[in-house]
């Protein structure tokens, strides 16, 4: 999960597992050179699940996926792109579900799962303002659903991609509370400890094998699911990070890393091995869970499209027109990306 789901609310707040050397350490000649996050570790995540989620799929299925494995990848951290400068695209990757409760009150039984409940009960601009992610699902299964229904196999590719987004973020306990990035407990951090260098180091050790996608006949009750299973794990989170920091000796809580021609400091493995130990193996479990809602979703949409034949639809590639979107989209990012680099 780590990696995948990077990113909450602004544009490199988050991602504070790379925190910039400080140029006291660079020398007389002043600080180093600080190059912006080009790879983007919380990338990597996202990329895994859609990738791993296509062998969750039926046969019927796993042709045209497995021929458009590559885009389905790499698009799936489009959406991340997007919320740099597309209005309304940031609350569609977390719900602060902790807002809406008080006094020891449950909020899963506080807030409506159905949209227009919600809104009669809080208004639109509440929601919005603490985000969307579970409705934000069923409206993208919506669309994948309908871009089935059509054969078309730009929307297919689009929809399937950045579902699995949306999905992946539902699974971090970080996207589901207010205290996303331990800014409220004096963590700040650990939502790129939590989702994104961990899954760096240990991603290849991870077992993937999760099993088929199958029929969620609810999808809305799938996602909020998700979210509580997720918001679970909050307190676990922050709470033993911050046990393990009072107890770990803080010359080696960081190590530092050569990145292009930026030197960085980094959580260092020893640290994050102890606390993914201490988590129990919460990162990967939820990462698994990640993988096999995608696929299980997309195998929804799929179904309740008609189980349109997708064979026909092979070797048919990506058109012209969505290919320059998919450009500009990346021109714009890489535009805006360089607007910041100090972790808050």
């Amino acid at each position: 999960m780590g990696n995948w789901f990077n990113w909450k609310k602004f544009n490199l707040t988050t991602f504070c597992s790379i925190l910039i050397l400080s140029s006291a350490l660079a020398g007389a000649n002043g600080p180093l050179p600080v190059k912006p996050n080009t790879h983007l570790w919380g990338f990597f995540g996202h990329k895994r699940i859609n990738r791993v989620a296509v062998f969750t799929l039926p046969p019927e299925m796993l042709g045209f996926f497995k021929e458009n494995i590559e885009f389905i990848t790499e698009h799936a951290v489009d959406p991340d792109k997007r919320r740099y400068s597309v209005e309304g695209e940031a609350q569609r990757h977390y719900i602060d579900i902790d807002h809406y409760a008080h006094n020891g009150q449950n909020p899963f039984e506080v807030v409506p799962r159905k949209w227009n409940d919600a809104v009669e009960k809080f208004t639109e601009d509440t929601l919005q303002a603490y985000g969307i992610v579970p409705w934000h699902i069923l409206v993208m299964k919506m669309r994948l659903q309908k871009a089935f229904e059509s054969k078309n196999v730009d929307l297919i590719l689009k929809y399937a991609s950045e579902i699995g987004h949306y999905i992946g973020d539902a699974h971090v306990p970080l996207h589901t509370t207010e205290n996303y990035n331990g800014q409220l407990t004096g963590q700040r951090g650990i939502h790129g400890l939590w989702e994104s260098r961990i899954v760096e180091i240990n991603a290849e050790e991870y077992d993937y094998f999760v099993g088929k996608g199958k029929y969620i006949s609810n999808v809305l009750n799938f996602a909020w699911e998700a979210v509580e299973a997720s918001n679970a794990g909050v307190d676990s989170v922050l709470t033993i990070e911050k046990e393990l920091t009072a107890e770990f000796p803080s010359d080696l809580k960081y190590s530092y890393e050569q990145r292009g021609q930026a030197l960085i400091q980094v959580y260092s493995k020893e640290f994050c091995d102890e606390y993914q130990r201490r988590l129990n193996g919460m990162v990967e479990r939820r990462m698994r869970e990640a993988i096999v809602g995608v696929g299980s979703i997309w195998y929804t949409a799929w179904v309740d499209a008609g189980q349109p034949d997708l064979s026909i639809l092979t070797n048919t590639p990506p058109s012209p027109e969505l290919l320059k979107e998919l450009q500009e989209l990346e021109e714009m990012y890489q535009h805006t990306e360089h607007k910041g680099t100090i972790c808050d």
